[in-house]
């Protein structure tokens, strides 16, 4: 059975989309059957998971609205098994922004992700979920469909205030739509250490969160920056970088946290 996790914080800029498809390459290269699904109709997890979203017959979208299955719409994408780090793709395009507008009147129309999930999660170990920078109803599928929630933050005070509305959300949506979903930790991103900022505000989320904080760190790397205009995941592009290695690191991590849950 399937864990689903959404990668979701309401501040854009934070590392959402690298975070989201270099963990899905991560544990696909240690050996963990992964489902990536893109939810920003910008659909940059799908063109940093090397798939065109102009080419896409189906996505998320056609998903969303019934239109057609998971099985159906999901693709792999031929760089990342050149790379030794498949995962399967549930692409997203500009088509994605109408879906809000055509999902106001529908029924159960917050419920529609864990639908199709449901019909394939015997085939994943992973579902993790792309979210959009803002509370919408495409955030809401994810979060009503999931078992928690990884929020990567930098290490900066407006990150914090961010933070506080994200918990807030997510509180409210596991009181009123999903009982499962928790916080299963935040991830630090984009760190540099040479910053007594970002070490200040370190310590004060390991103080406040305790083993809500995850042990990996991810340090801010050029190469990682670099990956997307390759249309690949950092950990496929250089997986010497230290970025990439700090992936893998927080994808083992990741492995032996669902063992506690």
């Amino acid at each position: 059975m399937a864990k689903i996790f959404c990668v979701a914080n309401q501040k854009g800029g934070v590392g959402k989309t690298t975070t989201t498809v270099n963990l899905a390459a991560g544990l696909a290269k240690i050996g963990q059957r992964v489902l990536m699904i893109d939810l920003d109709p910008q659909g940059n997890a799908t063109m940093g998971s090397g798939v065109d979203k102009r080419t896409l017959e189906l996505t998320i979208y056609d998903v969303l609205l019934e239109n057609a299955s998971i099985a159906e719409a999901r693709v792999k994408s031929d760089k990342l098994i050149a790379g030794g780090c498949s995962y399967d793709i549930l692409g997203a395009n500009r088509d994605l922004a109408g879906a809000e507008v055509e999902l106001v009147d529908v029924e159960r129309r917050e419920k529609r992700i864990k639908t199709a999930i449901a019909a394939v999660d015997s085939e994943y170990d992973f579902v993790l979920i792309d979210c959009p920078p803002s509370l919408s109803m495409l955030t809401l599928n994810g979060l009503c469909c999931a078992n928690g929630v990884i929020v990567p933050m930098q290490c900066e005070y407006f990150a914090l205030e961010g933070l506080t509305d994200l918990v807030n959300t997510i509180k409210q949506v596991h009181a009123n739509l999903n009982p499962d979903l928790q916080i299963i930790g935040l991830l630090r991103v984009m760190f540099d250490p040479r910053i007594t900022l970002q070490q200040q505000v370190s310590e004060q989320l390991k103080n406040h969160f305790g083993n809500k904080v995850f042990n990996t760190v991810i340090p801010r790397n050029v190469r990682l920056a670099e990956a997307p205009s390759y249309g690949l995941p950092g950990v496929v592009f250089d997986p010497s970088a230290r970025g990439s290695q700090a992936f893998v690191e927080f994808a083992s991590e990741m492995v032996e946290r669902i063992k506690t849950m």
